[in-house]
């Protein structure tokens, strides 16, 4: 009899949602940690024993960063090199040396005490995104503790089953590293994997995305559950994993799997062709990315340029702030790839939960790199608000974005604009870095558009006043949905109430795109909204023509705008318009679907 774990799906748009295969069961990660006082004369010993494991954990990364093939995507190169800046981080390497000194305790439990510590630092942190980092720390210190304990990495125990069937690895959790050492190897097929832990934003979430594995994360008693050699599908797209599955239901999933795999066939057959409605309007799809890697995806997906460049990763995780050189080269690295495609650069959004290390703080100026404590992050000193608290920052990053505009067709874009002074600012700040660049005699384009991102009912709510003042708008529908329900999604105890089909997130969606239409305003969408193919009709529908999603999203998106109808579209738009519950909304999508089946 099928038996069924339930989880969060992980599956990327450019990939099968699906993954048949035997279970393999891998060691569980919690180790038992020796505990045991130390006599003095055994410090030199115990240090040495943290160092030997340290570097063996070292020389593991970096043969798995040299391993990275040239065409993998950047998160895996990305996500190695954090875990390597973790081991080095002297909270880690350093605290539990002196721990061994001071307390006398053997290396294990120095090391573990330590680890503790710094997860309480990320628990108070409010992003989710940032508050699940500290599982890539406890991944990095479990190697640690391997090696201590004198064995290998758990991936590296993995081996080929004898009738060569594809693997599906069912874990605790699966560190970013053992899921690309095993990707990588030559002498087993990995399908997809399944974890206890885990959320939709942790690292492995998101690098399984990348490699095109399908995953259920956060899938509780995994382990007990499932049995060595098992039979399991894994259902990215609904959640679940089917344990056993009878004759019926494997033969149903087989049959779903070859018509994906036809289907990703037929979307690679539109790259170069232009995504028109079935009626002739034009629809432009962008790319969001994350690093300058990223726009060879970008480009592969046939995105009409990149919507939303974040520049936040030049910033994260160092002691030292960037300098305009070093920016330079990422934004005109980029500008240059697309090849005359428009390519929008949002200046710094950082701030509250996307905290800088202490030593860059303190290079800004706060005393002790200390920031100035908020009661509600979310509220506080972020984006815009942050850029002008630091003007030279600011200022370094815009002289960085007008020089990247000299070799292509580059755009600013300022985030979460709340008032008209925060516009009239940020343009006389990039006047300003013009006037600098002039008195260099450096190139950039003196037109080069300045747009705004809508991502608070503040911002949705002055548009007469703002389109006024710029020559773009973004709407930012993840942090326009938070802001308007005022749920913080990543609150277990109220995430069920974040609801993206709620009719007044759709009425400010639909309003700041009609203001845009009026003033002749180019407008796009740069949320999770925008790769939802269950909205792809709706926003046509409510005069969208700008898209920007993740690479993967792109050619999925660009055949249901090909088979959808403008006329069709502002009908449904229409309907939804004038519902007053999301579950009147999601009955007319619902319809709108079948229809279009």
């Amino acid at each position: 009899m099928t038996r069924e774990l339930i989880g969060i799906g992980v599956a990327s748009g450019a990939h099968a949602g699906i993954a048949i295969g035997r279970a393999h069961l891998l060691a569980p990660s919690e180790l038992e940690i020796r505990q045991y006082p130390i006599e003095r004369k055994d410090v030199l010993h115990e240090v040495a024993r943290l160092n030997n494991a340290f570097s063996l954990v070292r020389a593991e990364l970096e043969q798995l960063r040299a391993e990275v093939a040239p065409g993998a995507p950047s998160e895996v190169a990305a996500f190695l090199d954090l875990h390597r800046m973790i081991l080095d981080d002297p909270l880690l390497s350093d605290a539990p040396r002196e721990l061994v000194r001071t307390r006398l305790i053997n290396a294990e439990w120095a090391l573990t005490i330590q680890l503790e510590e710094v997860c309480k630092q990320f628990e108070s942190i409010e992003d989710a995104y940032f508050r699940e980092r500290s599982q890539d720390v406890r991944q990095v210190v479990e190697r640690v503790l391997r090696r201590l304990a004198g064995g290998k990495p758990a991936a590296a125990a993995v081996r080929r089953r004898a009738d060569g069937e594809r693997l599906i690895v069912v874990a605790h959790d699966l560190a970013p590293a053992d899921m690309l050492h095993l990707k990588q190897r030559t002498d087993i097929v990995l399908s997809g994997f399944v974890t206890e832990l885990g959320g939709p934003t942790s690292h492995t979430a998101i690098l399984a995305r990348s490699l095109g594995l399908p995953a259920v994360v956060g899938a509780a008693h995994a382990r007990e559950r499932v049995a060595e050699g098992d039979l399991l599908i894994v259902d990215a797209i609904a959640g679940r994993v089917l344990i056993d599955p009878d004759a019926a239901t494997l033969a149903d999933y087989r049959a779903r799997l070859q018509a994906e795999a036809q289907h990703r066939s037929v979307l690679r057959k539109l790259r170069g062709r232009s995504a028109r409605t079935t009626d002739g309007v034009l629809i432009e799809l962008f790319a969001n990315i994350e690093e300058p890697e990223d726009a060879r995806e970008a480009l592969e997906a046939g995105a009409d340029g990149i919507g939303l460049f974040r520049t936040e990763f030049l910033f994260m995780n160092r002691d030292c702030l960037p300098d305009e050189e070093e920016q330079y080269e990422a934004y005109a690295q980029v500008a240059r790839a697309m090849k005359g495609k428009p390519v929008v650069i949002r200046t710094l959004d950082i701030g509250a939960d996307k905290v800088l290390n202490e030593a860059a703080r303190a290079s800004l100026g706060m005393p002790n790199g200390k920031p100035t404590p908020e009661s509600n992050p979310a509220l506080g000193l972020r984006a815009i608000r942050y850029c002008l608290a630091y003007p030279e920052l600011f200022l370094t990053q815009l002289r960085a974005i007008l020089r990247a505009s000299a070799v292509g067709t580059v755009r600013i874009l300022v985030p979460m604009l709340a008032h008209v002074h925060e516009i009239e600012q940020a343009l006389a700040f990039v006047a300003r870095a013009k006037e600098q660049l002039k008195e260099r005699k450096q190139k950039f384009d003196a037109r080069i558009p300045v747009g705004g991102m809508i991502e608070v009912p503040a911002a949705a709510l002055s548009l007469p006043a703002f389109v006024k003042r710029l020559q773009f708008l973004s709407l930012g529908t993840n942090d326009l949905i938070q802001y308007t329900l005022a749920i913080d999604r990543a609150d277990t105890a109220v995430a069920h109430l974040y609801d993206q089909l709620h009719p007044a997130v759709l009425k400010l969606v639909a309003l700041t795109i009609r203001a845009a239409n009026r003033a002749r305003l180019p407008v796009s969408v740069c949320g999770e909204m925008a790769g939802d193919l269950t909205l792809t009709e709706l926003l046509i529908g409510m005069g969208l023509r700008q898209f920007s999603m993740h690479p993967s999203q792109i050619l999925a998106v660009k055949a249901r705008v090909l088979a959808t109808s403008r006329r069709a579209a502002a009908a449904l738009a229409a309907r939804v318009l004038r519902a007053h519950d999301p579950l009147e909304v999601r009955a007319a999508l619902e319809r709108a679907a079948r229809r279009a089946a």
